[in-house]
């Protein structure tokens, strides 16, 4: 209810059932009550039925609407209390509270009987509390120890009765016990006189089974919210064990407290589903009993809703409350019995109040009880009584719609009581015809409209308070009608097209074209493939590259403000065939296999033939293979694949073909190996000869592994000399041998032989190669070169000749010539031609040199020794003193003379090396001057080096001397420079 609307008092708090402790230093009780209401409630109470006045009672006074009791009295001022509070509106009553003062006397002082037992025997002790009101907890002492009995398996105290349980009996347990109550609100405790338990001795009690000798109810009431405890407890011999369970089988709440040894359940929080028949089953070695009981949930709630009705209207009000045994109801109006006569009518919990008037506003509350306790709901009851109104509620302003449709229009005006509804076209009063129809709710209906229906119409309302109108506008459109529709279509995946829709329409509105595709709406903004294209009256869906996906329903539908077409094509989309499934390779030979496999998707274009295709270890990617038949036509599921290399792991795959192109290929086959056969591949390209004396060599191309057909392959190598009729045979076990050498010291040299090379494997021998001649090793040369001479170039190169060695019968070809030339093994030179020049030699040295002729079976004899001396080495002194001029274009160089050392080679003449800047040309110029001109271009630097020249070769350089480019303002530069020159870089 918003704060502002006035209503009648509801209440927000009520009294309930109330204990309080009486001591000296609180002497107020406080009683709550308060409700709202606009205007706001004023409150009274009863007790016991009769009025409290709180103006002449001292003891009673109001704290806004809670009841204040000043100096209470144990038994003035118990009772049953009850709230009234009261507006303009009518007033409710709370429900009712009992009100109590919680007190706990003094045992009777006389002494107890003393109990005797035997040992094993099981002993229930009684408390007898005194008189008392509130919480009690009881306690046990044991021969007036400072503390309290311990309760365990054995030991059990019921905080129901305070009677304490031994199951059995120890020697132990003789001595006095006195009972203990203590009143939680109050804090008072009293004590019993003691009850002396002696065991006696002269017999032990056998063992039993447990008797439950405290349990609960048979059924409890729990509402909702409140915690229940459930005590259980057996005697027996032995102590027996105790566990909980439900009976229905369901977990125990998880919320739930065992204690005291399992002797206590406590469910707090109780909720409808913790409702059910509990189990304490009691158990030891002698057997087990259970005992049961029922927890019913005790609903408390029942509502009413306000009313607000029209004056002749009917109310009825229904109040139901869950409860056993079944409630009985009573009604009140502001808080007096309400009598069930004339106009009321009370049947249960039902309250019926037939043709309202201003008289039956105010509040009204049920009542529902039994012996458990009572409920309250309360409700208000407004009657209202007004003229027709239209201002929440007024008739449509301007209604479209299309010509030949049906319309609806509402005249639904505020109006109590309910108003008499007539409807006027212009002026004229309307009435029901074939076409035109009034409604029992006042609505006008009109069907199969035509443009003349079109105009201003009006809704006048009336009841005895007065009468008012509404108009509205009905605006009748031409309807739309889809005159160029889509067409179904076939497509090729990839191919665009255009499906038309063209709607003709009243021109004064304006057509949405809306496409769906298999039922969802295309969103033109997130998909590439479709297009909405053309304006106004046609909205004609363009679809670019289609795939596969795109087939299916295709519907163009086109609103407008008065009326909704719509127009559908299929669309069939034909593709490459899918992947073919299921592929499976069966009868395995050397060569051949057997697949067969299942068709995929065609893609609605059918399959014209299969292809089959293979890999191996050692092809490059996938390879079509021959199959049986040749061409595997569409209908066709299996195939024989042929012509394989046996002992090699192929997969297979298949790929469909149909008109519209090659489709995709099968998932690759389970890997398999052909079966192993004997090799079918000879050895190719066998050639041999050379080697060193007495060798036959025989060389072939290895056979590759898929063409070796089995394990343990290996080759057959198989030789005769020419005419002899006897093969001498070798095999060799390696795959990949490829050469074979037989060593025979008495072979003559250049012996003819036949060849052949065979393959086998673990399952026989294939075939041999083609048989071929092979010439064994020559000897080696049998002469020396001769006329073997030479000459030093320079300090470090030597340069000798000599003349071949003639081919004689007995040699092979020679292969080369080796030179030896000093004393040591590695200073050796090999040459295929007939000169040899050595260098990186040491200057001014003899060196002794001779030549030997080789061939594939060895070196031939060496020649004479040559002794030739190197060149003395040319002078280590640098030109020095270097001087130049520039002019014109021209270049003067002088330099001093060098000076060669005794062991070092005379000078004659000198090398000029000169270039434009580091990276140009380099020209060479030479002298037996110790100067020169040299000509040059202008506009770039110069680096030049000088050189001496000897015999023994170059001198050291003078190094780069670095001549400035020439400038416009000085048209001659000179230097002198010395050593490395003044503007050496």
């Amino acid at each position: 209810i918003h704060s502002n609307t006035r209503h009648g008092p509801v209440f927000t708090q009520e009294p309930s059932d109330s204990i309080f402790p009486l001591s000296a230093d609180d002497n107020q009780v406080f009683i709550n009550c308060k409700a709202k209401g606009n205007p706001p409630p004023h409150y009274r109470w009863k007790v016991d039925g009769r009025e409290i006045d709180t103006k002449s009672d001292l003891n009673y006074s109001l704290i806004e609407g809670n009841l204040l009791i000043n100096n209470p009295h144990v038994i003035n001022h118990g009772g049953v209390y009850q709230c009234i509070a009261t507006n303009t509106f009518g007033t409710i009553v709370s429900r009712e509270a009992k009100v109590q003062f919680a007190f706990l006397q003094n045992f009777s002082r006389k002494s107890r009987n003393t109990v005797s037992v035997r040992e094993g025997q099981a002993v229930v002790l009684l408390c007898g509390p005194p008189p008392h009101y509130g919480e009690i907890k009881y306690s046990w002492v044991f021969n007036g120890q400072s503390s309290f009995l311990q309760q365990d398996a054995r030991r059990f105290i019921s905080q129901r009765t305070g009677n304490l349980y031994i199951a059995k009996v120890e020697a132990s347990d003789a001595g006095n016990y006195t009972c203990a109550v203590r009143n939680i609100m109050t804090n008072a405790t009293v004590f019993s006189s003691p009850t002396p338990v002696v065991v006696r001795r002269d017999a032990v009690m056998g063992e039993y089974e447990p008797k439950i000798e405290v349990q609960f109810s048979d059924t409890l009431h729990i509402s909702k919210g409140s915690s229940v405890k459930l005590e259980c407890f057996a005697l027996g011999n032995p102590v027996p064990s105790i566990s909980w369970r439900r009976a229905d089988g369901n977990p125990l709440p998880g919320k739930i407290k065992i204690n005291h040894s399992s002797g206590v359940l406590e469910i707090p929080y109780f909720r409808p589903e913790d409702a059910g028949v509990y189990e304490c089953v009691a158990e030891n070695s002698r057997g087990r009993n259970v005992a049961r009981g029922q927890l019913i949930f005790h609903s408390k709630n029942c509502t009413l809703k306000d009313a607000e009705m029209a004056i002749g209207a009917n109310l009825q009000w229904e109040c139901k409350a869950v409860g056993k045994p079944r409630p009985t109801y009573r009604w009140l109006k502001n808080g007096e019995l309400l009598s069930a006569e004339g106009r009321n009518h009370v049947e249960g919990g039902t309250l019926t109040i037939s043709r309202i008037s201003l008289l039956d506003a105010g509040m009204y509350q049920c009542v529902s009880e039994n012996e458990h306790g009572a409920i309250y709901a309360s409700a208000e009851l407004k009657v209202v009584a007004s003229p027709p109104d239209f201002t929440r509620r007024p008739v449509k302003k301007s209604t479209v719609i299309q010509r030949g449709g049906e319309v609806v229009l509402e005249c639904r005006p505020h109006a109590s009581p309910r108003a008499t509804i007539s409807w006027f076209r212009g002026g004229e009063l309307l009435k029901d015809t074939k076409r035109q129809t009034i409604m029992e709710d006042g609505t006008l209906r009109i069907t199969n409209i035509s443009k003349s229906d079109g105009g201003r119409f009006t809704c006048v309302a009336r009841n005895r308070f007065g009468a008012s109108s509404s108009t509205g506008m009905l605006v009748v459109k031409e309807p739309t009608k889809i005159i160029v529709t889509p067409l179904s279509l076939d497509a090729t995946v990839g191919q665009s097209l255009v499906l038309p829709c063209e709607v003709s329409s009243d021109s004064s509105l304006s057509p949405i074209f809306k496409w769906f595709f298999n039922g969802k709406a295309i969103d033109f903004s997130r998909q590439e493939h479709f297009e909405m294209i053309g304006g106004g009256f046609a909205g004609d869906l363009m679809v670019r590259n289609i795939q596969l996906k795109h087939s299916g329903k295709y519907v163009c539908m086109v609103q407008t403000e008065v009326d909704t077409v719509s127009a559908a094509a299929d669309l069939i989309v034909r593709g490459p065939p899918g992947a073919p499934e299921d592929l499976v390779v069966t009868d395995i030979t050397e060569a051949t296999v057997q697949l067969s496999w299942s068709s995929g998707p065609d893609n609605h274009s059918p399959v014209t033939m299969y292809m089959v295709q293979a890999r191996t270890p050692f092809s490059i990617g996938w390879q079509t293979v021959r199959t049986v038949p040749d061409s595997v036509p569409g209908q066709m599921m299996h195939a024989t694949v042929k012509d394989l290399n046996p002992w090699v792991d192929y997969e297979f795959r298949v790929v469909a073909i149909n008109s519209v192109g090659v489709g995709e290929p099968s998932m690759p086959s389970k890997q398999i190996r052909t079966k192993a056969a004997v090799p079918k591949v000879a050895p190719v390209n066998v050639s041999g000869g050379g080697g060193a004396r007495g060798e036959l060599v025989i060389m072939w191309e290895p056979i590759p592994e898929e063409q070796q057909s089995g394990e343990d392959f290996g080759y057959v190598v198989a030789f005769r000399p020419l005419g002899s009729n006897t093969w001498i045979q070798t095999v060799l076990a390696s795959p990949d041998a490829s050469r074979y050498i037989y060593r025979n010291d008495s072979m003559a040299p250049l012996s003819h032989f036949e060849v052949k090379v065979g393959v086998y494997n673990s399952l026989g021998e294939g075939r041999f190669s083609h048989v071929v001649k092979v010439v064994s090793a020559g000897e080696e040369p049998s002469e020396a070169p001769s006329r073997v001479w030479g000459r030093s170039v320079s300090a470090s190169e030597i340069e000798v000749f000599w003349e071949a060695v003639p081919p004689g019968s007995s040699t092979d070809e020679i292969i080369g010539y080796e030179e030896g030339s000093g004393q040591s093994e590695a200073d050796r030179v090999r040459v295929v031609s007939t000169t040899a020049r050595l260098s990186g030699l040491k200057g001014n040295t003899v060196y002794q040199i001779s030549v030997s002729a080789q061939n594939s079976a060895g070196l031939g004899p060496c020649s004479h020794a040559l002794n030739i001396t190197t060149k003395k080495p040319p002078p280590s002194q640098s030109p020095g003193n270097i001087e130049w001029n520039l002019t014109n274009s021209k270049i003067f160089l002088n330099w001093e003379h060098v000076k060669a050392m005794e062991n070092e080679s005379e000078v004659t003449g000198y090398k000029v090396v000169y270039r434009q800047n580091w990276h140009g040309r380099t020209t060479v110029l030479e002298t037996n001057k110790t100067s020169v001109e040299l000509q040059i271009s202008s506009g770039e630097d110069y680096l030049i080096e000088i050189k001496a020249l000897t015999e023994g070769g170059d001198g050291t350089s003078s190094g780069p001397i670095r001549i400035p480019k020439m400038s416009s303002k000085f048209q001659t530069l000179s230097s002198m420079s010395s050593g490395m020159g003044a503007l050496c870089n």
